[in-house]
């Protein structure tokens, strides 16, 4: 029977759900480009994989939002990671789990390693199939598509959307079946507009997760179809190794979905990884952003207003600062005497609660500054530490008043936000291992 489609809210949309199975274990399949519940219920392969992983746990599927049966979105307004993570989060929420493996096809697989590593108490285990961690080949990422290739990918989806050929490619041996051709063509069609589907290919572009690939410590399996044209192997073996104690699996076969011709290999090893058990890892080690807040020229400013007024002002400054670390879901840590240490469990939420700092410091005759940087942090009660906050700590100090001042870490994380960012330069900060690209936020 075709599963019942359900709805999750997470923020003021609706995310499309559907769960199969009751095994007291759960597996979340996070998809690739664009998806439709029932209209995936339509092919038979995809049903053979959902019902053998049903065998051992229960299999949990959703439409990201403005894909499939979830709420639209504008083409300028598409979703961050930081927001589709929101809305795993809401999804396994409403169906009540409180840990999942997560099965990140393609595209989905930024995404799944991203909660992976912020949200490690919520994970059991991950796998990443044909996953580019990185959506534009570079100097030190030589694989998958470079600007040629996807303005070609822009082009076909522009001209031939909706009529099967553009999804047929990464998969070639549908290429030749009438039957899912036409099932590709209704899959393009009921997944996402032509202009959806071309805003949703410029955001993924911009995409860069491979810094955050250290800091997951769940169990890992990286996946791949040898033979495919989209993605080297090369680039899932590089990801494997880059995740601790991750294991790397290569695949028979031409196509980027598991499903058609390397069915049952991948089946065998799923359900071999996911039968393994529950791992437990250490949870107080997270993916955070770190932001520090710094009053710039505090000393001059106290003995301009004495210590009574300089106390009052400098508190009523904390507040303010205090109240957008919260309306941005952070939690502030400290203060730090002439600053702010606050955590959050989203860049672009960091970012935001950043830049309305300046404007708020400045209401109070004040200038601030921050630094901002993402990466893998030791969380306690009352405190922070690790690597993570000695380099945004670093960074704060570079900037000017007024300035937002982000590493590339947080930049590359934050596609599709609508922030903008202008380099400012290349450091080396004190007591850090390499060279630093430092941008400006606005």
């Amino acid at each position: 029977m075709e599963p019942e489609i359900r709805y999750a809210k997470s923020g003021d949309l609706y995310v499309a759900y559907a769960t199969l199975g009751s095994i007291p274990r759960d597996l979340v399949l996070v998809m690739g480009f664009v998806s439709h519940l029932e209209h995936f219920w339509e092919e038979p392969r995809f049903v053979a994989l959902c019902r053998r992983l049903s065998a051992v746990a229960r299999v949990v599927l959703f439409d990201k939002r403005g894909t499939g049966l979830s709420d639209r979105l504008p083409n300028d307004r598409l979703p961050t990671l930081e927001e589709r993570m929101d809305d795993l989060r809401a999804v396994m929420d409403a169906v009540g789990s409180r840990r999942a493996t997560l099965v990140g096809f393609w595209e989905g697989g930024p995404m799944a390693a991203l909660f992976a590593a912020t949200y490690p108490e919520r994970v059991d285990g991950l796998v990443l199939v044909n996953a580019p961690l990185r959506f534009r080949r570079s100097e030190d990422y030589p694989w998958g598509l470079d600007d040629e290739g996807h303005a070609q990918a822009l082009e076909a989806i522009a001209e031939h959307w909706g009529e099967g050929r553009f999804m047929a490619v990464p998969n070639p041996s549908c290429a030749g079946d009438p039957r899912l051709r036409r099932w590709i063509a209704r899959l393009e069609r009921l997944g996402a507009s032509p202009g959806a589907a071309l805003a949703l290919w410029r955001m993924n572009m911009d995409i860069d997760v491979r810094h955050v690939l250290p800091a997951i410590r769940v169990p890992t399996l990286v996946a791949h179809t040898r033979d495919q044209r989209i993605l080297e192997a090369e680039a899932s073996r590089w990801a494997a190794k880059q995740i601790p104690n991750a294991r790397y699996l290569e695949l028979p076969g031409r196509d980027a979905v598991p499903w058609s011709e390397s069915l049952e290999p991948f089946l065998a090893a799923v359900e071999e990884f996911v039968a393994g058990g529950r791992v437990e890892v250490e949870r107080d080690r997270v993916l955070a952003t770190i932001v520090f807040l710094d009053l710039v020229g505090s000393t001059e400013r106290a003995a301009e207003l004495g210590d009574v007024r300089w106390a009052a002002v400098r508190d009523a400054f904390y507040d303010a600062a205090r109240r957008e670390v919260e309306r941005h879901r952070g939690r502030v840590v400290k203060t730090t005497g002439d600053g702010l240490l606050a955590v959050f469990d989203g860049p672009a939420r960091a970012v935001r609660s950043a830049l309305a700092a300046v404007p708020a410091a400045r209401v109070l005759g004040l200038e601030v500054r921050a630094g901002v940087h993402a990466g893998e942090c030791e969380l306690a009660e009352d405190d922070v530490g690790g690597l993570a906050v000695h380099i945004a700590a670093r960074v704060v100090d570079r900037a000017g008043p007024g300035q937002v001042l982000v590493t590339h870490t947080v930049r590359d994380l934050v596609a599709g936000s609508g922030l903008s960012f202008t380099e400012r330069e290349t450091a080396e900060l004190r007591g850090v291992p390499e060279r630093w690209r430092l941008y400006e936020a606005a």
